[in-house]
């Protein structure tokens, strides 16, 4: 499946029972583009283990590693969830390792999904929750970075995943193939993370290209885009809702004033079904 582009291979372990110490290893085999499937990663739709929750939520990076969330793979997992029957009802709280997303299928009067909007929460904006090096209960909204010989000046937000939202006047101007994988794993960031260059466009538009934490260069990313219309936000750049501009399509993205929360809008599609024969 993939959402805006951010692509990846979906297990349903209601029915394949994958065992779960095997997942790094069969996400790094199926993502590979060259001999595998090919995918930004892989995820597992699992049973919770939670009370209160309708399914469980791992993601792995394509490096197989694995991630706490992701918005566009979220998005994703709900239509899979409901299109295949594995629920009836349109809005489901799932289990994550940042915590309880809830998503909900968007249907048109005919009951065909239109989209999926995705609650992403509260963003976390404490050095200490992003995690950012320095005091834990600061901010981090003009951090310093030197990479690749040149500095530049980070916003860092967590919306479910770390990231470090960096303004310029042209995003497409960018070498992100060499200055992205250098700012992931740049020291001030003890867990790495996720690279956002993004161009602001007006008021109510962003434009954004993204190097995702062990994945690389891809398409889209969900988080990322809630984590820039924070960003913009808080620099006074645009107001609490945007639409972000990303090489795969569009995502709407609102910082809810009343109860703070990030909410997430974009297309999640079916690709294919297949059998992965490869060991892994």
């Amino acid at each position: 499946m993939e959402g805006a582009g951010n692509d990846y291979i979906y297990v349903n372990n209601f029915a394949e029972q994958v065992p779960e110490e095997r997942l790094p290893a069969l996400a790094a085999a199926i993502s590979d583009r060259h001999f595998g499937v090919g995918a930004d990663g892989l995820i597992v739709i699992l049973p919770p283990t939670e009370p209160g929750h309708d399914f469980r939520f791992r993601m792995f990076n394509a490096d197989g590693s694995e991630g706490e969330m992701c918005g566009n793979g979220m998005r994703c997992f709900a239509r899979y969830c409901y299109d295949r029957g594995l629920t009836r009802n349109p809005v489901m709280r799932v289990q994550t390792l940042s915590g309880t997303v809830v998503a909900e299928v968007q249907r048109d009067a005919a009951g065909r999904v239109t989209g999926v909007r995705v609650d992403m929460g509260v963003p976390r904006l404490r050095r200490g929750e992003i995690p950012v090096t320095g005091p834990a209960d600061r901010t981090a909204l003009d951090e310093e970075i030197i990479a690749a010989g040149r500095r530049f000046r980070a916003a860092c937000v967590n919306t479910g995943v770390p990231h470090a939202v960096i303004f310029v006047d042209d995003v497409d101007a960018v070498d992100l193939a060499a200055v992205g994988p250098q700012i992931e794993v740049h020291p001030a960031f003890p867990r790495r993370t996720n690279v956002n260059f993004v161009q602001v466009l007006g008021d109510a538009e962003l434009k954004m290209r993204t190097w995702e934490r062990g994945s690389g260069i891809t398409l889209a990313c969900g988080t990322g885009a809630s984590a820039a219309l924070v960003a913009s936000h808080l620099r006074g750049r645009t107001g609490r809702r945007a639409l972000v501009h990303l090489p795969g399509g569009d995502l709407e993205i609102e910082w809810d004033e009343a109860g703070g929360h990030v909410f997430m809008t974009g297309p999640a599609t079916f690709v294919c079904d297949g059998q992965f024969l490869k060991d892994y």
